[in-house]
């Protein structure tokens, strides 16, 4: 039995072992064949996993063409909560199974997300640097500002996606005085009370003075962001993206902060990663991006792995988990 990791590294740049995945046990009782690769370019993923019985992914694509030219392939584990790189239709009918890792990193994403409202409202990196280069010795008060600081409290935080990760960064939102709205299939029963269900999607996008994206990336959210809901919109209002890349229309994100008719985004996900043909967004007004890390922080890499680990094992016990 082989297991082939084809892109660790984005999990596992070396701070944690792979010694767990080395003694993953077969049916028969053996240890499986384990091989791991830090990156796989397209032209090479076939190759790779032509022998794999279980082949791992983060962000290698499994194609219906790929997958039909690895017929010993049964198993494939997602190391994301988001599976959009496996044709999960063409896997099924080829006897596929496909698991994913849900609600591995939703604190670290909460905060990530809460992280780039804050860098936004206080700016407290270009403080940092006018202080060390001498502007507040020089200042004629005891106090200066290189930005406008914005209070919280009592603005409305929007959630597009009420999940663990959407719940969780709603919570804090809450804890720092915001009222909370959220587009959501819950009821409002099923809702805790520190959150009020929008009435609907584009009267969240016209109350918002916060909107968070956390929902998964469908046909349906596909560009739920656009520019006619951007045209909705508070002048005065932020976009926070810790989901997905193709959730956002990145034109007309850029337009509207280049017109001024947004203030500012936070950003940890682009429609292409990395962004080798360049996005609008890179040169939009006020837009602060990060290279995708929401996901990345040690502790959520631990639970990561592990609950792979788990599935995989899961799996070849007879009782797979997760499964998508």
């Amino acid at each position: 039995m082989k297991i082939v990791e084809l892109d660790g590294y984005a999990a596992n740049p070396g701070d944690i072992s792979w010694q767990q995945w080395e003694n993953i046990v077969a049916p028969d009782g053996t240890t499986c064949e384990f091989v791991v690769y830090d990156r796989t370019p397209a032209n090479l993923v076939v190759e790779r996993a032509k022998d794999a019985d279980i082949a791992i992914t983060n962000k290698v694509v499994f194609s219906d063409e790929v997958m039909a030219q690895l017929p010993r392939l049964r198993y494939i584990g997602v190391l994301a909560t988001g599976y959009n790189v496996v044709d999960v239709e063409a896997a099924h009918r080829r006897g596929i199974v496909v698991t994913n890792i849900p609600a591995y990193s939703t604190a670290s994403v909460a905060q990530l997300a809460i992280a780039h409202l804050l860098h936004i409202t206080n700016n407290i990196a270009a403080h940092d640097v006018a202080v060390h280069q001498g502007q507040w010795s020089s200042c004629p008060d005891f106090s200066f500002t290189v930005s406008q600081q914005l209070e919280l409290d009592g603005k409305t935080f929007a959630v597009i996606g009420l999940g663990n990760t959407g719940m969780a960064t709603a919570r804090i939102a809450h804890a720092l005085g915001m009222k909370v709205l959220a587009y959501t299939s819950k009821e409002q029963s099923m809702l805790p009370t520190l959150i009020k269900k929008a009435s609907s999607l584009d009267s969240l996008f016209a109350e918002a003075d916060v909107l968070s994206l956390h929902c998964p990336l469908t046909t349906d959210t596909h560009h739920i962001i656009n520019a006619r809901r951007l045209a909705l919109m508070k002048p005065t209002a932020i976009i926070i993206n810790t989901g997905r890349g193709p959730l956002i229309d990145e034109q007309a994100l850029a337009d509207a902060l280049n017109e001024g008719k947004l203030l500012a985004a936070g950003i940890d996900v682009l429609e292409e990663e990395p962004p080798t043909k360049g996005s609008p967004l890179l040169t939009a007004r006020n837009c602060h991006i990060t290279p995708h890390i929401a996901w990345a922080s040690l502790a959520a890499r631990e639970r990561l792995m592990h609950i792979a680990i788990g599935n995989v094992q899961a799996f070849l016990n007879g009782s797979p988990q997760n499964v998508v």
